[in-house]
């Protein structure tokens, strides 16, 4: 089924204002803070998405009216430049207290910065570019308005990078499309993905295939991260692509030892151990009764107490089968899973964890069919390097290559185009290659038969001289 372009409750949104991004679920009457000011996404539901909305006193939205001439807050007049501007802090006659009663009056954000235009002293001696600027940031900081998008790629991309980039190892949306780009992705394929980005890579690689092929996401420790894939919204057949392994278990599955029932048993033998634990406690418990039978025969039993007793057995046993129904579900995941591995025909792998990433390449690679690519992202260059050279050395591979992708913004505007002086200083570091199968036997034997040869031809040329 295709996903639907208007906004509807329990869908993932991206909420928008300037270039600052949230990601957040449309639920009924909760509450969502964004950039200082809190309101309630219950209006938007039914709207398209891309919509602009303003937020209202009491926290509604309200359909942002389109940009009309009329409305522009240009100046007609401008000085020729800034020279004799002093920024003294007394050109704004307007104070707080003013532009919160103003506030209170109920004036909107564009109004406000019409009363702050007319009440500068200094605006109409400011060049043009000037006055825009001035415009530009006094509207950024009163007009609420926000922006509801369907997230992507590239949306949760920037809106992880720029609020919390500690999350994603400072993985930048460029670097995120070069990885797409290299591994291949695509429809119909079956891709390995080991990531520790929240989730981030694993979302991205899920929607480049639209649902369809398989992805198994290897995971460090006890389950795995997916906090970035669920902000994309995925429909339901989505997660039926999804499989998951751990990757402590990588070793034995590559020596075939792996046990799939080993969890089940640790936990059958726990719950007869509790069972055990708990038939004892109530044959104490009997025993005691029978103890104090003779002394007391004239008390009776609580029937409170009985009903409550038998609604913790029975609170315990609904428990015990949850949790069998959990541990059965984890094993049929886990057998998929293994399946899928042991073909050893993967057609991708996408590495991007803060763990060294030489010890899982090599071990994940084995995975790999031949001639199919491969990705690795750190945000260090150093342990890249070690795995180039572990891959020259073992073979195995072929056009490896090293990359650090570089990005710029330009402000583009009339007689003002130049480069942002701000930017990103890094965005990490790709190692990329292609799988070969490599007959390691028959390159073995040839480098021992050919090396003596050339020995023996550089000793019968020092002696001849």
């Amino acid at each position: 089924p295709r996903r639907s372009h208007r906004i509807s409750y329990g869908d993932y949104v991206v909420l928008k204002r300037g270039d600052v991004f949230k990601s957040v679920q449309v639920e009924n009457k909760k509450k969502v803070v964004f950039e200082k000011q809190w309101f309630f996404l219950d209006h938007a539901v039914g709207q398209l998405y891309g919509t602009r909305f303003e937020i209202e006193a009491g926290g509604s939205l309200k359909l942002k009216a389109a940009k009309h001439s009329g409305d522009s807050l240009d100046s007609k007049e401008a000085g020729q430049d800034n020279r004799h501007i002093v920024d003294d802090g007394r050109s704004q006659k307007l104070t707080r207290d003013d532009i919160e009663t103003l506030k209170e009056q109920g004036l909107k954000g564009q109004e406000i910065v019409q009363q702050l235009i007319d009440n500068s002293t200094t605006f109409k001696d400011k060049t043009e570019f000037a006055q825009e600027k001035y415009i530009k940031k006094k509207k950024k900081k009163y007009e609420s308005d926000v922006t509801i998008l369907k997230p992507s790629t590239r949306l949760l991309a920037m809106m992880y990078h720029g609020r919390e980039p500690g999350k994603i190892c400072h993985l930048r949306y460029d670097t995120m499309a070069q990885i797409l780009t290299l591994g291949n992705i695509h429809a119909g394929s079956k891709i390995i993905v080991f990531e520790t980005c929240a989730g981030l890579v694993l979302g991205s690689v899920m929607e480049r295939m639209g649902g369809f092929g398989s992805v198994i996401q290897m995971y460090p420790g006890g389950g795995p991260t997916r906090a970035g894939m669920e902000s994309f919204g995925f429909p339901s057949h989505f997660h039926e692509t999804l499989h998951e392994f751990p990757l402590c278990k990588v070793n034995t599955l590559l020596a075939g030892t792996l046990d799939l029932s080993e969890k089940d048993a640790d936990s059958e033998s726990n719950g007869s151990r509790n069972g055990q634990s708990e038939s004892s406690q109530e044959t104490s418990g009997v025993s005691e009764e029978k103890s104090s039978e003779p002394q007391s025969m004239e008390v009776s039993v609580d029937p409170q107490e009985e009903m409550r007793r038998a609604e913790r057995e029975r609170l315990r046993g609904q428990k015990a089968q949850e949790k069998k129904v959990k541990m059965e579900e984890k094993r049929k995941k886990l057998a998929s899973a293994a399946a899928l591995l042991e073909g050893r025909n993967a057609d991708g792998l996408v590495i991007a964890s803060r763990f060294h990433p030489c010890p899982v390449l090599m071990g994940l690679l084995k995975f790999i069919a031949p001639s199919r690519p491969f990705v690795v992202y750190c945000q260090y260059r150093e342990p890249l390097i070690e795995c180039y050279t572990k891959l020259r050395e073992q073979g195995g591979a072929i056009s490896l290559r090293l990359t650090d992708s570089w990005l710029r913004h330009y402000q583009v505007l009339p007689n003002r185009t130049h480069p942002v002086l701000l930017m990103s200083g890094g965005g990490g570091y790709l190692l990329s290659g292609t799988t070969v199968a490599a007959d390691s036997a028959k390159a073995r034997n040839q480098h021992k038969s050919e090396e003596p040869v050339a020995k023996r031809l550089k000793l019968d040329e020092i002696s001849s001289a």
